[in-house]
């Protein structure tokens, strides 16, 4: 048995570890990519404008600390376009600022460091480069001063708003959000309503209080506390579900298509069967994928001209043109409870169940809120 001592020294090693939690390879690779791409553009901006001082003057170093945030930690409040473009170019005058009042580096660079930080705060733009800039100018200040004013603007502004552009194309392309998520923007459905799982009844006010409280305003944004309580809550939840597994109330009697089926077969079993999930295999009944009945609609609706009539015969279509092949899937055994947090999500209708590649049942929004009802009426008997 461990002594007090013992405990806590090793809280105190645990402590010097890493705190964040581990990131996927793909991730990580995505984020450099994502970090080059912008970099080199900057480098191209600073050749362009000034070919002979572009080399530590015009590309300066704080930019690589920007990239770090916006391609790595996009969710981050500190990443944001208003921070980062208006931090440091703030950072950037501050800085010139002290420069003409403090010739000695000695003292000008620790002035500017905190009256930059003092006027990021003000401008609620608060982004640790900035920190980074300011320091750049006062210890570059023989070479930059001279430069005045404008080099606030450019390369400063310039070279980040350039970087901020990048980061939000990049992140289109590659699936990813920025800028983040504002509270109450609308849903996928193109409503004003939070999804299904994040309706929490706390509003932006109250949320904000919280972050305020817990000084954890520079550190996330309202949307995403919201978003991370309501995936707890729902976490939460699953742990109070009774030990059922998969198995005991998925759909076994399945009705599947072929990957290379018409849609308007498939549209016939729809209508025929009143499902809102088709399972689709191949000959050797492998699994492959699932046709969702609101992706049959959406592809229906993209391949009609604005003259209403359809761009191409419908005997083109097939079932593989319409089904989702990336989605979750579960074990015969897995608990029920993991199926919540997949089935709660609007864009999941149904979980496929799988043995060996072959699917052998499939658990619907239906199938688990009928489970869940019966949970419910067991304790109130209890």
């Amino acid at each position: 048995m461990r002594s007090p001592t013992d405990l806590h020294g090793h809280s105190r090693l645990r402590a010097l570890g890493p705190s964040s939690a581990a990131i996927p390879p793909s991730e990580a690779l995505r984020a450099g990519i994502g970090a080059g791409i912008g970099m080199a553009a900057a480098a191209g901006l600073a050749l362009l404008v000034a070919p002979e001082l572009w080399l530590g003057i015009y590309l300066i170093a704080p930019f690589g600390a920007t990239s770090v945030l916006i391609f790595a930690a996009p969710n981050s409040p500190l990443a944001q376009p208003w921070p980062a473009i208006v931090g440091n170019t703030v950072s950037a005058l501050a800085a010139l600022l002290v420069c003409r009042l403090v010739a000695n580096p000695l003292a000008a660079v620790p002035a500017a460091v905190g009256l930059a930080i003092t006027v990021m705060a003000l401008c609620r733009a608060t982004h640790p480069p900035g920190g980074a800039v300011a320091m750049t100018v006062a210890i570059g200040a023989d070479r930059i001063a001279p430069l005045g004013p404008g080099f606030a603007f450019l390369p400063v502004m310039a070279g980040t708003a350039l970087l901020v552009g990048i980061a939000v194309l990049y992140a289109h392309a590659t699936g990813r959000r920025y800028p983040f998520r504002q509270f109450g923007e609308p849903n996928a459905h193109g409503t004003a309503d939070p999804e299904a799982p994040e309706r929490l009844g706390l509003t932006e006010e109250e949320l904000s209080g919280i972050l305020v409280r817990y000084n954890q305003s520079l550190n996330l944004g309202v949307e995403d506390l919201a978003r991370l309580i309501a995936a707890a809550e729902m976490q939460a939840a699953s742990h109070h579900a009774r030990a059922q597994t998969v198995r005991d109330i998925m759909s076994r009697d399945l009705v599947t298509v072929a990957p290379d089926a018409p849609l308007r077969d498939v549209a016939g079993l729809f209508v025929r069967h009143g499902f809102t999930s088709l399972p689709v295999v191949d000959r050797n009944d492998r699994f492959l994928g699932v046709i969702f009945q609101l992706h049959l609609i959406k592809k229906a609706h993209a391949d009609f001209r604005p003259d209403g009539r359809l761009s191409r015969a419908d005997s083109d279509l097939r079932a593989a043109d319409v089904m989702q092949d990336r989605l979750p899937v579960a074990a015969p055994d897995s608990p029920i409870a993991a199926l919540l947090p997949h089935l709660a999500a609007s864009d999941t209708d149904a979980v496929p169940v799988l043995e060996d590649e072959r699917i052998i049942g499939i658990v619907t929004r239906t199938d688990l809120i009928a489970a869940l009802a019966r949970e419910s009426l067991r304790a109130a008997d209890q």
